[in-house]
């Protein structure tokens, strides 16, 4: 009797712990944090003229990649740190609404303002290398997280 009730006991742990939802936090929405128009529209004209400064062409604001952008950071505010997570997505998806060639990202958070970010991904070699790239249209995200603190989400897209 006493393995049966052992038994049972087991299989109702099993039954419960299979029968919790398994859904990672990725696939919650996120709550949208505020943007910070200010700063999104200060570090697209910096990174503007450093392009032009080394001989690049300007990059458009698009309002696919903008959105993109939005969701990301709405993520990395949500999970409290900045990433790439699900980057494949986006990029599939850019490309297939905006026709893109290729796409690529640059996150950040916890400066104070755009030229302290510009200056962060420009100390960083892969960042800068992708403000420098072949791309020809981007979006900025920046949002203020609960505790104050700014998250920054660049896309760029070759059209």
């Amino acid at each position: 009797m006493k393995r049966i009730l052992q038994a049972a006991i087991l299989v109702l742990v099993v039954a419960f712990a299979s029968s919790c939802s398994k859904e990672a936090i990725e696939s919650v929405p996120a709550p949208e944090a505020e943007n910070v128009p200010a700063v999104e529209q200060a570090l697209l004209q910096m990174v503007n003229e450093y392009r032009a400064q080394q001989g690049h062409q300007p990059l458009s604001f698009s309002p696919v990649a903008y959105s993109y952008a939005n969701a990301h950071t709405d993520y990395m505010i949500a999970s409290g740190e900045i990433s790439h997570y699900n980057f494949s997505a986006r990029a599939q998806d850019i490309t297939r609404e905006a026709d893109a060639k290729a796409v690529a990202e640059n996150v950040a958070k916890d400066y104070p303002d755009a030229e302290s970010a510009l200056q962060g991904w420009l100390q960083s070699e892969s960042h800068r290398k992708t403000i420098e790239g072949t791309f020809s249209h981007t979006a900025i995200s920046v949002k203020k997280a609960p505790d104050g603190s700014l998250f920054f989400t660049q896309l760029f897209y070759l059209k």
